[in-house]
């Protein structure tokens, strides 16, 4: 049996790749940090989850990014065949606040990751969960595996480190070290407090005749935006590659906020001019315009592409979004 190690397990990324792997057999360890809420409704409400857990296929694990020790002890007692690094202070508002906690968690804490297979279980493959920011404003358009990283936020600037720490782990120590530069993706599992998720929320919110308005910094940035759900196939393809490399997973294709507006407030025959309100609270102290992924290296070596459309992602989040509402419970 498959025995799986993963870091950020009970965020978006974390819960789908865990249902994956359960669903082909896997034994899946996960990492959650000691809190006095405890977060972890998007594994609590999945059924195949909740049963994994039951038959003990599913085991959670205190552990923290920030406590070497901690790591170490628990990479050694799972001995993990692959170790998916997921977790970290992601969010680029949040890591220009708390620039300190996002270098230590995003960045410091991979090495911590590292360091901790190289000496408990030197066979496992490590792949890192790596982020478009990391190119900045980018000169080249679209993106891929050599344009030079050009980071402008405290988030990107860790992401940069922890990549490079990969490439010299795979280098200087024969890691089976791998990453994967994500560009954005989404799903109704994400968090709140991203755009994509707080609009369509919003809109679901604002068809019920629960909320009237919703505040947005910018309507211009552009994105690469996927579905969270074929970005994490084309993580195990990485993971599961003939040798270890860096691969861009993205779309090809950018939107602008204003897109994603659009299309989600007229899901519910709605305009967004109406409703959508321009906020300098949410504004970043330094925005990137557009983010668009090359992924043809992935689609080659990997035989990846994503199969579901923008417009068809926007879609199923608004669904999602007001089937809950009419359920009477908030969306998971």
């Amino acid at each position: 049996m498959t025995r799986v190690l993963i870091s950020g397990i009970t965020g978006q990324d974390g819960s789908y790749l865990t249902e994956d792997l359960l669903s082909g057999g896997a034994e899946v360890h996960g990492i959650v940090r000691q809190s006095s809420l405890l977060q972890r409704t998007r594994l609590d409400h999945i059924p195949a989850l909740a049963a994994a857990r039951t038959d003990g296929r599913l085991k959670l694990h205190y552990a923290d990014l920030s406590d070497s020790s901690s790591l170490q002890w628990l990479v050694r007692q799972v001995q993990p065949d692959f170790l998916y690094h997921l977790a970290g202070q992601s969010h680029i508002k949040i890591s220009f606040d708390m620039p300190e906690y996002t270098a230590d968690s995003t960045g410091l804490g991979t090495l911590r990751l590292l360091e901790a297979v190289r000496q408990g279980a030197p066979g496992c493959r490590f792949f890192l969960a790596a982020t478009s920011e990391i190119f900045g404003q980018a000169e080249e358009s679209p993106q891929n595996e050599k344009t030079p990283m050009a980071p402008v936020n405290p988030y990107a600037a860790a992401k940069v480190y922890a990549l490079n720490l990969v490439r010299i782990y795979r280098r200087a120590h024969g890691l089976f070290a791998c990453s994967g530069i994500l560009f954005n993706h989404e799903s109704p599992r994400r968090g709140e407090n991203y755009v994509t998720r707080k609009i369509a929320r919003a809109v679901a919110r604002i068809a019920r005749g629960l909320e009237t308005t919703v505040h947005l910094g910018s309507l211009e940035p552009r994105r690469d935006w996927g579905y969270a759900l074929d970005t994490v196939r084309g993580i195990q393809a990485i993971a599961n590659a003939p040798a270890p490399d860096d691969y861009v997973l993205a779309t090809g294709v950018a939107h602008s906020v204003r897109d994603f507006c659009e299309l989600a407030f007229g899901v519910c025959e709605l305009d967004y001019r109406s409703h959508v309100v321009l906020d300098p609270d949410y504004t970043r102290p330094v925005e990137i315009f557009e983010t668009r992924g090359d992924a043809s290296k992935a689609k080659r070596e990997l035989g990846w592409q994503p199969d579901l459309t923008f417009e068809e992602l926007v879609h199923l989040m608004v669904r999602s979004e007001l089937d809950a509402l009419d359920r009477g419970e908030e969306n998971r």
